[in-house]
């Protein structure tokens, strides 16, 4: 049976990747205590003693204003790490999916990003993640790097569960208005990389194949909004009552310790022609897992 190596169990789109990748093959699945992603000779052991077939590695140290004050660990987790998995898929001649971020491109673009367009991180944690595909592209493993942005989903710690908390706290909420992206729910992008991977292993795919279609790609959410009109649109979908007082403020009147990108906005059209794959609308998707964590 096909091996599937995932880290990150416990995080958003890791638990989701469990349930998704499932009827592809066996996944041994490990959390931060069963495989250090700071520790390179644990991942190389862990790899070694596993023998994948797929290495998806959605674990990353996704603190973004925490990664400022800790740069090395961040560059351990998603710098140095990716590139491990890469080298060692690359002798298991194995395939490695790797998520990474809008947080590589420093938001001044007009329109959406596009694969090629020149990264340009304005922190840490971009700076981190850009580190981390450009190892995996070095080691020339066949791979696949994942872009995506805003994610959030019915557990753990994300934008939508800390609105739906506030709501019930504060009788007035500000939120930033001039950053915009596409919202994505993290059960999306579980869904599509399960899609894909089907795809790649399906009877007559040939390595030929999988070399063609390896490479980086934008999977998001289609539309866009404000943080502000994210926080309106869940408002409105929960129906808190009282509802808060939404306030739009610039990015100026909510500093942080790392700078955030005005414009994140990431353009789909290369997954789609490639894979015939979409992950849908942000506020349908937002819709969705409303309505689940609803009835959970």
């Amino acid at each position: 049976m096909r091996k599937i190596l995932l880290t990150g169990k416990n995080g958003q789109v890791g638990w989701e990747l469990q349930r998704t990748l499932a009827p592809l093959g066996r996944v041994i699945a490990l959390d931060s205590s069963g495989l250090d992603l700071a520790d390179v000779d644990a991942i190389r052991r862990k790899v070694r003693e596993i023998r994948p077939h797929i290495i998806v590695n959605p674990a990353a140290h996704t603190a973004v204003d925490k990664a400022e004050s800790e740069p090395e660990l961040a560059m351990a987790i998603n710098g140095v790490a990716p590139g491990v998995f890469a080298e060692e898929a690359k002798k298991l001649d194995a395939l490695l999916v790797h998520y990474s971020t809008d947080y590589v491109f420093d938001g001044s673009k007009q329109g959406a990003y596009r694969e090629d367009d020149a990264p340009n991180p304005l922190g840490v944690y971009g700076k981190s993640k850009l580190a981390g595909e450009q190892a995996i592209r070095a080691a020339g493993c066949n791979h696949l790097i994942l872009r995506t942005s805003w994610v959030y989903g019915a557990r753990g710690k994300n934008f939508l569960l800390t609105m739906l908390r506030l709501a019930k706290e504060r009788s007035e909420l500000r939120i930033v208005d001039d950053q915009i992206g596409a919202p994505t729910w993290c059960r999306s992008l579980a869904e599509i990389t399960a899609q894909i991977l089907a795809q790649l292993y399906m009877p007559g795919a040939s390595e030929e194949d999988m070399a063609r279609v390896s490479g980086t790609y934008h999977l998001t959410s289609s539309g866009s909004v404000s943080w502000h009109g994210f926080a309106a649109e869940i408002l409105r979908l929960a129906a808190v009552q009282p509802t808060p007082r939404l306030v739009a403020i610039p990015s100026r009147e909510y500093p942080t310790p790392a700078a955030r990108p005005l414009n994140s906005v990431l353009s789909n059209d290369k997954l789609l022609h490639t894979f015939g794959l979409q992950a849908g609308g942000w506020q349908e998707n937002l819709q969705l897992c409303m309505q689940e964590r609803g009835s959970s």
